[in-house]
């Protein structure tokens, strides 16, 4: 599946998730500001403990509303589209999520404050848009909450940077840990989930961790070029959508063309595109 999410931070969820799953005390909704495909979706959805929503948005193929935001969609996520996201999560779990099409901006009124435990944060790269998304996530939070931001070093994204670094040092977000891609921070002490995830990261050869200060606060560094993932969620069924749904109109007998398999494979998610090739073979 199409999507960035590298051994290292599936580790990272994994621990988070599972770390607050353990405690059955501690619970609370997830969130994920940016879907693209649903890669880091369907891994978060298969920590949902009953009683508890999983809340996903994201633009998809909506038009942007500013123009900056426009280009950057059309340069980046061309392909995106809710269709493709929910054929994915389906193939994995029973249920969707509670999906909003729509610009993160509105989160802060359609999902409750205090109400969420995990929050990913991999939406709009620009400066004002991240800087709103973090205000969001403070309000959003509940006590406790881990709130993680991709690209917050990344060279083709310094509005991501600007806007998380400049929370650290001047509202108040904590940093617990720091991967190559992700930062994970709460906006409540961290040195409890920094404790025990420096015991768990002693115990692991394919991570090498380190301490740093950074703002007047230790944060764990961790490298994770060596990292195992943790076992892939495995899909329950092939995704059911129409199967030119996301491809022009084509006659039947250019539909079987080369052409048309290779828009298919770069507008479909793979796991659909597989289940199309193997349907017409039949």
């Amino acid at each position: 599946m199409k999507g960035w999410f590298w051994n290292v931070d599936q580790l990272l969820f994994d621990w988070f998730l599972g770390h607050q799953n353990a405690d059955a005390e501690h619970r609370g909704d997830l969130l994920e500001l940016g879907a693209y495909m649903g890669k880091s979706a369907i891994f978060m959805g298969g920590y949902l403990r009953e009683g508890e929503g999983f809340t996903v948005c994201d633009l998809f193929d909506s038009p942007a509303e500013d123009e900056s935001n426009l280009q950057e969609t059309r340069s980046s996520y061309a392909s995106l589209t809710r269709q493709a996201f929910e054929a994915n999560y389906l193939a994995f779990h029973e249920e969707l999520p509670t999906v909003i099409q729509a610009p993160t901006s509105v989160i802060g009124d359609r999902v409750r404050a205090a109400s969420c435990r995990f929050i990913h944060v991999d939406a709009s790269h620009l400066y004002e848009h991240v800087y709103g998304d973090i205000e969001a996530s403070r309000k959003v939070a509940a006590p406790g909450a881990v709130v993680v931001f991709d690209d917050y070093r990344s060279e083709h994204c310094p509005g991501v940077a600007a806007a998380v670094w400049g929370a650290v040092t001047s509202a108040e977000l904590r940093v617990i840990c720091v991967s190559g891609t992700k930062l994970y921070a709460t906006w409540d002490d961290p040195a409890p989930l920094q404790k025990a995830l420096r015991a768990w990261l002693e115990g692991r050869e394919d991570l090498w961790h380190g301490i740093d200060q950074v703002a007047g606060a230790p944060l764990v560094r961790i490298g994770g070029q060596k990292a195992v993932a943790p076992p892939a969620p495995r899909p329950l069924r092939a995704p059911e959508v129409p199967v030119l749904a996301a491809i022009p109109a084509q006659p039947k007998a250019v539909a079987r063309s080369k052409r048309v398999r290779r828009l298919a494979k770069d507008l479909l998610p793979p796991i659909v595109t597989r289940a199309i090739v193997a349907k017409r073979r039949r």
